[in-house]
């Protein structure tokens, strides 16, 4: 073998050995390392072509030398929240205040934002949309919906319709340019989100009805606890994203669909609740720990032929880490 084909094909096997020892338990390891230390791969490049042109030993096994410590890093280092797909962004308050027609709209500080709720409310959707925010639902509210933001860059929007018993929400995140990366460090643990500006919502919904709840976002942070709801389905997509779902018990037929990008995807399910996961995840880690794997690819729980209310998940992506877990 030339020596100009030792160092790519290395490179490649050493990739694709990762994945599928990680895949198998064999090694354990958070998919994001690979993009928290995507630096080493400029190193791993820079060393090749310094000494493209050196036919020696050494100079082969300092190239492998890098390569191997690089991976060793990525398999085996602890970087906490560091390894997370998701970075804090930060944005710069510019003190503007705007509004739009049609819709309720602050910029710069907090805005509280809701929808009554009406005993003939059945059916509530909720469209979310626009990135660099960290999103969350953790609680109930006595109106339909609630929302507390805090905004540092862009504005949110927020609007509703209702047609008899069904009910649509919007919220939006619109303008949030001129953000920079700003990775999470050591520094910044125990603050919480003021302290590093970061666009935040926190969202309440009535518990009384069925909610089919759509997200759509590019770089974000999502922590949404449905475990106290009725859901009939979930749509998550997005970019560099961190998707975190905690499920209740499914309805007669819950449906759960995530399409992602290079994305951290963790959805907990109750141990009790039939649950199907279809899977097309190109080089994505998955675990599906306390599922059964069929002969047609699919994984399921123990007796979810049998059961009446049943939870599907379809999990779609790229580069991203895929885990469902029973609690």
């Amino acid at each position: 073998m030339k020596n100009d084909k030792i160092i790519p094909g290395t490179v490649l096997v050493l990739i694709g050995a990762t994945i599928l020892l990680h895949n198998y338990d064999v090694i354990h390891f958070h998919l994001g390392n690979f993009f928290h230390l995507w630096p080493i791969f400029f190193v791993v490049g820079g060393i090749n072509l310094i000494f493209a042109n050196n036919r020696s030993g050494w100079a082969t096994a300092l190239k492998l030398a890098v390569i191997f410590i690089g991976f060793g890093l990525i398999i085996f280092g602890n970087f906490g929240r560091r390894s997370e797909f998701f970075p804090t962004y930060t944005w710069y308050d510019d003190g503007d205040d705007s509004s739009s027609h049609g819709h309720i709209t602050k910029v710069s500080g907090n805005s509280e934002f809701n929808t009554p709720y009406v005993a003939n409310a059945k059916v509530a959707t909720l469209n979310i949309s626009g990135g660099g925010t960290v999103y969350t639902l953790n609680d109930t509210t006595s109106e339909l919906f609630t929302a507390s933001t805090k905004e540092f860059r862009g504005r949110y929007e927020f609007s509703h319709t209702n047609t008899d018993s069904a009910y649509t929400l919007n919220f939006k995140m619109r303008g949030n340019r001129n953000f920079k990366f700003d990775f999470n460090d050591d520094d910044d643990k125990g603050k919480d989100k003021d302290s590093i500006h970061t666009n935040s919502a926190v969202f309440k919904l009535n518990a009384n009805p069925e909610w089919n709840i759509n997200v759509k976002t590019g770089a974000t942070e999502l922590d949404f606890d449905l475990s106290k709801f009725k859901v009939r389905s979930v749509n998550l997509a997005g970019g560099a994203a961190e998707f975190n779902l905690k499920m209740g018990q499914p309805l007669v037929a819950t449906n759960i669909i995530v399409e992602t990008g290079m994305s951290d995807v963790t959805i907990s399910v109750p141990a009790t609740a039939a649950c199907q996961i279809k899977s097309s995840t190109g080089l994505s880690s998955t675990n599906f720990d306390g599922f059964n794997k069929m002969a047609d690819g699919t994984y399921e729980t123990p007796g979810f032929s049998n059961a009446k209310n049943k939870m599907f998940i379809k999990m779609s992506g790229g580069m991203a880490d895929f885990k469902v877990k029973r609690y």
